[in-house]
């Protein structure tokens, strides 16, 4: 039976390159293939319309993210004032379909709509990350506008409880979501781009050829965080071969990473380029002082690369961590580093990947649990 579905995103969804537009994105396609009949309603913020979503969506309706400090002198968390639209609320009006709100910054709806026919994808605990996203910046007005949002985010997220289900990244969100009074919480993990696991096997030999690769967006507070306590207690403490690649990093840390004769930085590597260093590397890197939502470049390292060492932020709430080499401090880490990169990649460290991503991180399975709870 054919179904038909609102979604509301938080911005556009199409190119799908970073966090949780990625999620946003193939969750749409998942559902596009299993025949729902998706309208997609989005905010603008940064990006402009996308003609490429109208071949998965029915209709495309897009909607003008009030920025600026009006938003900001509210009750109202930033992200979520900023999307209140009387536009959107009288186009969801217009039917009795179900509605997907993506992200609590969409949920001024769940104020104005019956509850009962509204679901929620909750991409992280909000209050949670801004938090978090405080304590990386070193920017004291930022950090003063992240703390105050958060508080608003922690009064705000109750609301959730009015939604028909609430769909978390990880049992970890899912049993937070349980505690503030939401009833119906389902595991629904993070769409991405991997269909298949392609990782290759590897010998390691001891040759310049061999490295380990450190990815992220480098221009954000968590990513330069993590970077700069790897170049001081990982890169800088031995002598194999390190890569580093992401977008925009700034002068300080490129600086920094210049003094390490054994770091390369790949500035902005175009999505081939990125591919090639993490099927090439032997160990990916990962680590994370922020234990919140699903980590999607940790699942396309998974689906791409060979052996992944990283904390236990880094899993945190996910079956991740059994795919993984895990270590939170420096000598541990150090150790495993040295361990990895002397060990081969094998096709039964393929065959079990294969097994676990296939049953739990499936693009299609997490569009049939949002499927489950859509009426008939």
């Amino acid at each position: 039976m054919s179904h038909k579905l609102h979604i509301v995103s938080f911005n556009v969804p199409f190119p799908a390159d970073y966090g949780g537009i990625i999620d946003v994105y193939y969750r749409i396609k998942a559902l596009h293939k299993l025949g729902v009949e998706i309208h997609l309603h989005t905010f603008t913020y940064g990006r402009p319309a996308a003609p490429e979503l109208d071949a998965l969506c029915s209709s495309v309706t897009y909607y003008r993210r009030r920025t600026g400090l009006p938003s900001a002198l509210t009750k109202r968390p930033y992200i979520v004032e900023s999307r209140d639209s009387k536009k959107l609320i009288a186009n969801l009006s217009k039917d009795n379909a179900p509605i997907l709100l993506e992200g609590l910054h969409c949920c001024s709806v769940l104020e104005a709509i019956d509850g009962s026919r509204i679901m929620v994808r909750a991409h992280n605990v909000e209050h949670e990350y801004y938090s978090r996203l405080a304590d990386a910046t070193s920017s004291l007005f930022r950090r003063i506008y992240l703390r105050s949002d958060a508080r608003k985010l922690e009064r705000y997220e109750p609301l959730l409880a009015k939604a028909a289900a609430v769909f978390a990244v990880t049992e970890a969100d899912a049993a937070h979501f349980r505690s503030i009074g939401c009833k119906n919480v389902l595991l629904m993990p993070s769409s991405h781009a991997d269909d298949e696991v392609v990782s290759t096997p590897s010998q390691p030999l001891q040759s310049d050829g061999v490295y380990a690769l450190y990815h992220a967006d480098l221009s954000v507070p968590e990513n330069i965080e993590a970077v700069t306590y790897l170049a001081d207690n990982i890169f800088s403490k031995c002598s194999h071969r390190f890569v580093v690649a992401g977008r925009n990093p700034s002068k300080a840390l490129s600086d920094k990473l210049s003094q390490l004769p054994n770091v390369t930085l790949k500035p902005n590597p175009d999505n081939e380029t990125m591919q090639r260093l993490i099927a090439q590397a032997q160990v990916l890197i990962m680590v994370t002082q922020m234990p919140t939502g699903l980590k999607l470049k940790l699942l396309n390292s998974l689906y791409a690369g060979r052996h992944c060492l990283v904390n236990s932020a880094m899993v945190a709430g996910t079956e991740l961590g059994k795919l993984c080499t895990v270590a939170d401090n420096a000598d541990s880490q150090l150790q495993a580093l040295q361990s990895l990169m002397d060990s081969p990649f094998t096709q039964q460290d393929i065959d079990r990947r294969r097994q676990l991503l296939g049953s739990l991180y499936s693009n299609e399975a997490n569009a049939r649990i949002l499927i489950s709870q859509l009426a008939d």
